[in-house]
């Protein structure tokens, strides 16, 4: 309750400590998907070379069909968590993290599962690289659970040591995984070093994940989970879609490309990622202090990363072709030609998620929903369609033009949410 001439509104803590609290999680978010980035880059390139384009192309397909599964654990388990329970009392915080990284570890069990039946009767390559994904599913999705609850906590530097502990872990399995020579030793070899880091995160965190509590934690957080996981899963859902068609159309050798052409672009992706890890807990934080700081708080996140973007595809359109060749090896040539449009493509990406940062924020899952299923279904549509009509660069521009303008959509909905958000009382962060 307030007394009479009480301002019942939050107050923002002076703007230097607050500044500096934020630049420091920042910062943070960076370094740490610095070594998560650092790590799968070197996964890719060392696959690339190791295997050629054609296997390149199998373990990308792996990778793509991973990043599905990421994007369902998150949307149920992780993102619910890091919109109510950042900056929260530390109870709180544990109980929801038990319930949340439970989650976590039961998506990958029930997915990996069915990876298992499903690889074996696919067959071949893909099969074996399928049925050994769904063998390190659980451990793979733990460890991601572990970085959201951490930096939801603010203590990014934990998610930083986690990653690290992967990446140290990757340097004895990729040797191994080359002498057996095959992609699904690669698998195997990537997966069970991230099942080390995700035990590890039981030590730093000294929680351990309650598979029990997953049904409760889905139904108490329903009405964001249910609408992230279909949000998220349209974004992977898209990108798996664009990989199997381009596949399907020109090639397995193309989506090997595709890959190629976004690790020429993984430092900046390092930065992209890094920030997304921090930028709705933030946003969230903003939110609470000065509401009115949001939307200038978004837009300078989605601006700054879409600069980013076009200087580093710049620098890209320097790089020697020996030196590139050094790097992919055969796969060079083609992905060199991608550089332009994939640039283009994460940076309207990029300003699209300062916007997506702010409507999770303010927990308009509605919207976001449905910005997620416009952009989702152009770039669903301009990979494809782009594909059939001019092979790989053309599946690479029809993605760029969809990214950029599914942008503008995420902001004209920042835009009516904000307005709506001044018009209401302050949402309180649920709290068990």
């Amino acid at each position: 309750m307030t007394t009479e001439g009480e301002d019942p509104r939050p107050t923002a803590p002076p703007a230097g400590p607050a500044r500096r609290g934020i630049v420091g999680r920042l910062s943070w978010g960076l370094a740490d998907q610095a070594a998560s980035s650092v790590s799968n880059f070197a996964v890719g390139i060392y696959v690339a070379r190791s295997l050629g384009l054609t296997a390149f192309g199998v373990f990308s397909l792996a990778w793509v069909t991973y990043g599905v599964v990421l994007s369902v654990s998150r949307g149920l388990a992780t993102d619910p968590l890091v919109v109510r329970f950042s900056g929260v009392p530390d109870a709180s915080w544990r109980g929801a993290v038990a319930r949340s990284s439970g989650t976590a570890l039961g998506v990958g069990a029930a997915v990996g599962a069915a990876c298992l039946v499903v690889g074996p009767a696919v067959g071949g390559r893909v099969g074996t690289a399928f049925a050994c994904l769904g063998v390190m599913l659980p451990g793979l999705l733990l460890q991601d659970a572990w970085r959201y609850s951490f930096f939801a906590a603010g203590t990014g530097r934990k998610a930083f040591v986690n990653d690290l502990v992967w990446g140290v872990a990757l340097v004895p399995a990729m040797v191994v995984a080359a002498r057996v020579g095959s992609v699904a030793a690669f698998v195997l070899a990537w997966g069970a070093s991230a099942g080390v880091a995700a035990v590890y995160g039981c030590f730093q965190s000294g929680i351990r994940p309650h598979m029990t509590g997953a049904r409760e934690w889905v139904r108490e957080h329903r009405d964001l989970g249910y609408r992230y996981l279909v949000e998220n899963t349209c974004v992977s859902g898209a990108s798996q879609l664009r990989a199997y068609g381009l596949g399907a159309i020109v090639g397995v050798g193309a989506v090997g490309v595709v890959r190629g052409a976004e690790l020429l672009l993984g430092p900046f992706l390092a930065v992209l990622m890094g920030l997304s890890l921090v930028t709705v807990a933030e946003a969230a934080r903003v939110l609470r202090r000065a509401p009115h700081r949001l939307a200038a708080f978004c837009l300078l996140l989605g601006g700054a990363q879409a600069a980013a973007a076009l200087l580093w595809g710049a620098a890209l359109l320097l790089v020697p072709d020996p030196f590139g060749r050094l790097v992919l090896g055969d796969v060079w040539h083609s992905a060199s030609q991608l550089i332009v449009p994939a640039t283009l493509g994460v940076a309207g990406a990029g300003l699209g998620t300062g916007a997506a940062a702010g409507l999770r924020a303010l927990g308009a899952a509605r919207r976001s929903l449905r910005c997620q299923l416009f952009a989702s279904a152009c770039y669903a549509g301009g990979g494809i369609g782009g594909a059939a009509v001019a092979g790989t660069v053309g599946s690479a521009w029809g993605v760029a033009a969809a990214t950029v303008g599914s942008s503008a959509v995420w902001w004209l909905h920042l835009r009516s949410a904000v307005r709506g958000h001044h018009q209401e009382p302050i949402r309180e962060v649920r709290t068990p």
